[in-house]
């Protein structure tokens, strides 16, 4: 990076300081958090000087593990958690990269060097693949059935948004929200928590869900927030080092002002939630009269930003670490409350084993 980025680089996270620190009227950490967003794929358009690495294998290779060395968030959490050491894995692929390969040859390299990180949230995007980490969820079991849903749900259940919902015939509510990339407002939560309100209890089925904007995510554990909530914290990189980060700064979550809940939840999650999906799993255990049933979660706590290589392929990479309540990093996953899984038993039955215990729960 030369003289003049780092200076609007610093401009930049002073702005993104004074931002984060104004008294804002509506979800105001929150919104800090998306100004944030904002400010940063301005700082890290250019992440390397094109001038240092050229447009050759070895130094698209070196401009790759530079950006991910400088601005990816955890680094130092891995090498705790399972010993990624990001220097050794510079030196053990170095050899593999020479002016004699082909670009093929040369996107599998940078991939596998990627996939150290184990995240879902880092990508190599070049016109002819799409490199990407997926093991956080393909290793389980899915403990999903689409099959098992379609006798639950049927062909008459009301669509509002992104959610799919019915009062299942022992009166529990059930909600399906398959992705958080699908919108919902705030008028189509209030008819759908109308239509549920004389339900005994409420099951929000999240399994599979990848994610996609946190808002959605936001709005929707809001219906079940009574009073400012304490929901985690996050942090921005200050500076190219491994440790170099701001200060927590908490996230609020607020209650929402149409129609909320006040009876049980229960959250069904499997190893397919993650990013947007795995976050609203950390806000609902924070509120009260929530369950969390089934498998552990994806995990995905880093919120993704992209940069570019010499070359021209995009890197995205993880570069705002999230906590939860309890300053703990989620990245890898939150635990249930209990375990559940489909048993071939059920299935053989016609029964969603996960969605069973949920309402066995809800019938206490």
């Amino acid at each position: 990076m030369n003289r003049s980025e780092r200076g609007v680089k610093g401009t930049l996270l002073s702005a993104i300081r004074r931002v984060s620190s104004l008294s804002l009227p509506f979800h105001s950490p929150f919104t800090s958090l998306l100004l944030l967003l904002l400010f940063l794929p301005l700082v890290l358009v250019s992440c390397v000087d094109e001038d240092e690495f050229p447009d050759t294998p070895e130094g698209n290779m070196e401009a790759l593990w530079r950006i991910i060395d400088e601005h990816y968030c955890f680094l130092d959490y891995k090498k705790e958690v399972y010993g990624l050491d990001w220097n050794e894995v510079h030196q053990r692929y170095k050899p593999r990269v020479d002016a004699s390969m082909t670009k093929g040859q040369l996107f599998e390299v940078l991939a596998d060097m990627l996939s150290e990180l184990r995240d879902g949230h880092v990508n190599l995007s070049a016109s002819h693949d799409y490199a990407r980490y997926w093991s956080w969820y393909e290793n389980y079991p899915t403990n999903l059935s689409d099959s098992l849903l379609r006798c639950y749900m049927g062909t008459k259940y009301r669509m509002a948004g992104g959610v799919d919902y019915l009062v299942l015939d022992d009166n529990v509510g059930y909600m399906r929200y398959e992705s958080f990339t699908d919108a919902i407002g705030d008028g189509n939560l209030n008819e759908v928590l109308s239509h549920l309100m004389l339900c005994s209890g409420l099951i929000i089925d999240i399994r599979g869900n990848g994610g996609g904007n946190l808002t959605n995510a936001e709005k929707l554990a809001a219906r079940f927030c009574n009073k400012p909530t304490h929901v985690g914290y996050y942090q921005h990189k200050t500076g190219p080092g491994h440790s170099e980060f701001s200060d927590k700064e908490e996230r609020i979550l607020e209650p929402a002002s149409g129609v909320r809940w006040q009876k049980p939840v229960v959250v069904l999650t499997n190893r397919h939630v993650y990013s947007a999906a795995n976050e609203f799993v950390m806000y609902m255990k924070e509120l009260p009269n929530v369950t969390i049933v089934g498998d552990r979660t994806g995990g995905g706590a880093g919120m993704p930003l992209n940069s570019s290589l010499p070359n021209g392929w995009s890197v995205r990479f993880s570069a705002v670490p999230m906590y939860d309540a309890h300053g703990q990093s989620c990245e890898f996953g939150i635990e249930p409350d209990y375990h559940v899984a489909l048993t071939d038993e059920d299935f053989a039955r016609g029964r969603d084993t996960i969605i069973e215990f949920a309402r066995s729960l809800l019938r206490l």
